[in-house]
């Protein structure tokens, strides 16, 4: 859900040259249960394989894809296995059909993203918006997803821990609520291109968008978790200060069968400020053997 981090993330570790993306774009992919359903177009960086280690679905949050791209080249590369990262449409300064006004629309989309690749036994791993995503994607129960990660998720209401309103703070503010360190990932603003600029604009607008009202916020999201039957792993850096961890625990027992693990050292985008901390947790949980499913 952050809006400076797509400043700051060419700070991260670059994507390995043997993980590097190849960026396509999938055409006309349905985001309603509707008999004659909107479609829209996504664009897709894939890393890996097909069918080489294990397949995942790496969702962003608001600070737009490149909050994850150096990421999904390193579990990519260390994890293995092949990653889909796709944009949410309307980031970027990509289009975004105006039905497409929901998390769990966007759900949808990804469902069916699975469905058109033909990926089998996906663990989907979502940061902030892109954790809700997943969590709507998980009450979709496609038979394609085996495990869900959150990672530092919105979405719900907790009203001893509500989601701080981040809309009028400034930059540095922000970056304080957000890293357990900000000090590494200031950047001058006056060093932003006009492209930078316009895709900051083109992320707050679809944010705006897929995070409703009340902002990133559905009260009806919490009761409705109790659906979820896929393995879920929850994630909560230690100093977020965007949704602290009471708000992550609260996620998780609102989950059957959900797992909570606090991340040291790390704040609300654990996959730039501690990505082999994340990068850990995510393949361990991903390639666990099932309780009922003999080795």
């Amino acid at each position: 859900m952050l809006i400076y981090l797509s400043r700051t993330t060419h700070l991260s570790a670059p994507t390995p040259p043997a993980a590097a993306a190849h960026t396509t774009t999938v055409q006309d992919l349905p985001f309603e249960n509707l008999t004659a359903p909107g479609t829209a177009d996504t664009i897709i960086s894939t890393l890996g394989r097909h069918g080489e280690g294990h397949p995942y679905l790496l969702l962003h949050g608001g600070a737009g894809p490149q909050s994850v791209a150096a990421f999904a080249g390193q579990l990519a590369t260390d994890a293995p296995g092949q990653v889909i990262a796709p944009t949410h449409p309307g980031f970027g300064g990509t289009r975004r059909p105006d039905r497409l006004d929901s998390i769990a629309k966007l759900a949808v989309l990804y469902r069916n993203l699975l469905d058109r690749l033909g990926l089998e036994n996906v663990t989907v791993v979502g940061n902030s918006i892109g954790g809700w995503t997943a969590a709507e994607l998980a009450l979709l129960r496609s038979p394609r997803v085996s495990r869900v990660i959150l990672v530092n998720a919105v979405g719900i209401l907790v009203e001893e821990a509500p989601v701080t309103e981040i809309s009028g703070l400034t930059p540095d503010e922000l970056s304080r609520l957000s890293f357990h360190d900000p000090a590494p990932f200031r950047v001058d603003p006056a060093s932003l291109t006009e492209q930078q600029l316009a895709a900051m604009a083109a992320n707050r607008r679809a944010l705006a968008v897929y995070g409703g009202q009340p902002p990133m916020t559905d009260p009806a999201l919490r009761d409705r978790l109790a659906g979820i039957t896929t393995p879920t792993l929850v994630l909560w850096g230690e100093s977020d200060e965007i949704v602290i961890p009471a708000y992550g625990r609260a996620y998780a027992e609102a989950i059957p069968g959900a797992e909570f693990r606090v991340l040291p050292g790390t704040g609300h985008v654990p996959q730039i400020e501690t990505p082999q901390q994340l990068l850990n947790h995510v393949r361990t949980f991903a390639e666990a053997q099932p309780p009922n499913d003999p080795a």
